[in-house]
């Protein structure tokens, strides 16, 4: 079925299985590699606008760029993970500039203090070079441990993808993910940003990205077990208006060892925790269909099922 072969070559729409047509190698101009971190040594004053920091980093990445005189060239060269420290870019970023113009929007009562609170990292030529700068120790020189390291039991999280087209509504839809979300080391939550906003347009399509990634903004945790994320924003994210479509909501990556869907019969629910896995695999949207979708999921498994 030539439809099925077009879904494979592209990737099967979330890493599955793929057909290899050619390989293109891709080169990019060298640009010079500038980390900037928050609190680095960490500081009262500085601890305290924690909260402004993850706001300053949304409207960086994603919803404002342009009033901190940013373009979208130059957010779309940098990212971060979910941790509250650091920001990555490549290229002559002054993002220390754009952390003044935000405290200079916001009426910050002390703009020259909150400002020395986001520095550059000189003396790195890349985020590797960097990681081993900073983890290696003197067991294993030279390499950088797991972080988080391995345990026998993951974080009880779900990283969400967040669509950009929702968070384009209102400016409000950013702060209520801020608000929301929560976080793994336990510090102030903020999102993942590793698309930049661009997954959509910054591909050419033919790779593995479930349409999930292509269409968010960034992957942020929630908890899946709470009544507020299921009730209140899962509805509002994503399109629910066909009850025989579970629509794709989770990254595949930093699963939790408990995460699924809601309830089958009624989403706005979440799976009881305290269930067996028999109860959950029966009355629960699966972390598979929650992952990929229940229509996509039903088309790889067909597909599989008639290549094996």
């Amino acid at each position: 079925d030539f439809n099925d072969l077009w879904f494979a070559v592209r990737g099967g729409g979330g890493g599955t299985w793929g057909v290899v047509t050619s390989v293109l190698l891709q080169l990019h101009d060298y640009l010079p590699f500038s980390p900037y971190a928050f609190n680095l040594s960490p500081s009262e004053e500085c601890s305290a606008i924690a909260p402004q920091f993850a706001e300053f980093k949304a409207h960086y990445y994603i919803s404002a760029p342009s009033l901190l005189n940013v373009t979208k060239e130059h957010s779309f060269a940098c990212g971060s993970s979910d941790e509250q420290t650091f920001i990555w870019c490549y290229g002559e970023e002054d993002v220390k500039q754009a952390w003044t113009r935000f405290l200079d929007l916001n009426n910050s009562t002390d703009p020259a203090k909150a400002a020395s609170c986001v520095g550059s990292i000189p003396g790195t030529s890349g985020y590797a070079e960097l990681l081993i700068l900073s983890d290696s120790n003197d067991r294993i020189t030279g390499k950088v441990p797991d972080s988080p390291a391995p345990s026998p039991l993951g974080n009880p999280f779900a990283y969400v993808l967040v669509p950009q087209s929702w968070l384009d509504e209102s400016e409000e839809n950013v702060k209520t993910v801020l608000e929301n979300a929560v976080s793994l080391s336990g510090g102030t939550p903020t999102p993942y940003y590793a698309f930049g906003g661009a997954a959509a347009s910054g591909s050419d399509q033919a790779n593995s990205l479930s349409q999930a990634h292509r269409n968010a903004a960034f992957m942020a945790s929630f908890n899946d077990d709470n009544d507020y994320f299921w009730g209140n924003l899962f509805p509002q994210m994503f399109d629910v208006s066909d009850k025989t479509k579970f629509p794709p909501v989770f990254g595949s990556n930093h699963a939790g060892f408990l995460t699924t869907g809601p309830l089958k019969e009624d989403w706005t629910k979440p799976c009881p925790r305290e269930w067996t896995f028999e109860e959950r695999r029966e009355k629960c949207i699966s972390f598979q269909e929650a992952i990929y979708g229940t229509e996509r999921l039903a088309r790889l498994e067909a597909i599989k099922k008639a290549v094996d």
